[in-house]
């Protein structure tokens, strides 16, 4: 009876297990970004060093390979200390001069994202762009080697997005709106044809946006919708984490026609008065057209009262083979947004 007596948590265990469980994690997280901040602050010193004694004193390439085996012989747990990556830290050093730049920004990410954007950017804005768009969405490393491929710093400052997000948002909920809409697209990892019929699109760029990281919940892939005894298919819903709202997503695999800003209109309308909830802020709608001519997306958009984005999207090569080990095959994805199906079925009965 005693035992049975010990076994009953007290009134209030649960919330204080699981109070103190979220203050464990959130140390792990400090404690590891902490440690990461240590490594790359560390490696900025070696770089710094290095960068120093060779202006100094001409230090040439084989001394940094005698200094990479000496450390790695005086301390045999640690990796990093190969020439390549030592040459890197001189690298990183003279990318950075400033060591409050890399304490604020480049401490923030891995060591190995600030090699790629070393390798593959040759410019300092844009690298320290990246590495703020890396912290903010939580970029792995593939996905920031294909956004740099794919020049998502160039898409986003050429300003051909059209939308009517400031005239029917509010702040700072439009300014968030609009960064979401990028113009152009790009699908770089979808093996299909450029010819390829909507539906079989809007099965891979699925997981395309939900690989970005950017706060795309998934809802539904053609979502269904009745309004007065008619059925309406919407091709993708999301729910934006950050945004807090619902996002239709409607693919086309035409170039832009006012009629398709209407017809999203009437589904932003309807998902607004059956599925969002009264704290969900506006619902939002995307228009992805093969292409666009903007004066006439403007025009289709400017007396629409629901916030509309258009973008073009673009179809490229198949994602190099140094990447498709870390991402899923298209019928990978096709099994896992059945399972999802299947599984959103299972919860409505």
């Amino acid at each position: 009876m005693t035992e049975n007596k010990e076994q009953i948590a007290p009134s209030g265990y649960a919330e204080l297990l699981k109070q103190l469980k979220e203050r464990i994690r959130t140390a792990q997280v400090k404690a590891a970004l902490a440690v990461n901040a240590e490594l790359v602050g560390l490696y900025w010193e070696i770089g710094n060093t290095i960068l120093n004694r060779q202006n100094q004193e001409g230090w040439g390439t084989k001394v940094v390979d005698r200094l990479a085996h000496d450390l790695k012989t005086a301390f045999p747990d640690m990796s990093g200390f190969s020439p390549r990556n030592l040459k890197y830290m001189r690298k990183f050093a003279e990318t950075y001069p400033d060591k409050t730049i890399v304490q604020q920004l480049a401490a923030q990410i891995p060591w190995w994202h600030n090699v790629i954007l070393l390798d593959k950017v040759n410019n300092t804005e844009k690298r320290l762009w990246y590495a703020q768009k890396a912290i903010e969405y939580g970029w792995s490393r593939s996905v920031l080697t294909i956004q740099i491929e794919t020049k998502l710093y160039e898409r986003q400052a050429i300003n051909e997005k059209v939308s009517n997000f400031q005239q029917n948002l509010p702040a700072p909920q439009s300014d968030l709106a609009q960064q979401l809409l990028k113009d152009p697209y790009v699908f770089d990892f979808l093996s299909v044809s450029k010819e390829a019929h909507e539906r079989e699109l809007v099965k891979h760029i699925t997981k395309f946006l939900l690989e970005l990281g950017t706060g795309f919940a998934f809802v539904g892939q053609q979502y269904p919708l009745e309004v007065g005894g008619e059925d309406f298919f919407i091709d993708l819903l999301f729910y934006h984490l950050k945004l807090r709202c619902y996002v239709v997503i409607e693919l086309k695999s035409t170039g832009f026609k006012p009629e398709y800003a209407g017809k999203l209109n009437f589904y932003l309308s309807v998902v607004d008065d059956l599925v969002r909830h009264p704290s969900d802020n506006p619902s939002i709608g995307i228009l992805l057209c093969k292409d666009k001519n903007k004066a006439v997306a403007e025009y289709a958009l400017k007396d629409i009262n629901k916030p509309i984005g258009v973008s073009a999207y673009e179809l490229t090569e198949a994602i190099p083979d140094n990447l498709k080990t870390s991402l899923p095959t298209i019928e990978e994805l096709e099994a896992e947004l059945e399972g999802i199906k299947d599984l959103s079925e299972n919860n409505k009965t």
